[in-house]
């Protein structure tokens, strides 16, 4: 996402005065990122954490130069939900949603797939908790 792009966003969370109401509560890219990054610290396993935060890093880094509000509101949207499960422990065991997984690009699949292969190559190692 451009800066302005990423400005935009912010300045969408913010009250625009007494008539006009705050719109739906996504927050901006970077206290999302930032609350990402303390979920992974607070909540997950030293080697999890490391993991999730090389791939949240990754992923905002790539995301910075998108100019489709669509494309940013979902991406938004998609990691604050995420941030919402990790902080309520509501991930462990579950499975990803069929209709998620349809509507993924083939790069966004093959990205998954990686982060399966990494995840297992954790657990084979040992590195399980």
């Amino acid at each position: 996402m451009r800066a302005t792009a990423w400005k935009l966003m912010a300045s969408a969370a913010q009250p625009r005065g007494p008539l006009r109401p705050l719109p739906a509560a996504l927050l901006p890219p970077i206290p999302l990122y930032r609350r990402l990054l303390r979920a992974h610290r607070r909540f997950l396993p030293t080697e999890m954490r490391l993991l999730g935060d090389e791939y949240v890093k990754a992923e905002f880094r790539a995301h910075q130069d998108v100019d489709n509000p669509a494309h940013m509101i979902g991406f938004l949207t998609e990691w604050q939900l995420y941030a919402q499960k990790i902080e309520g422990d509501s991930w462990v065991g579950e499975k990803l949603d069929p209709a998620k997984i349809e509507k993924m690009s083939d790069e966004q699949l093959a990205q998954l797939y990686e982060l399966m292969r990494a995840i297992r190559n954790r657990d084979e190692s040992g590195g399980a908790e």
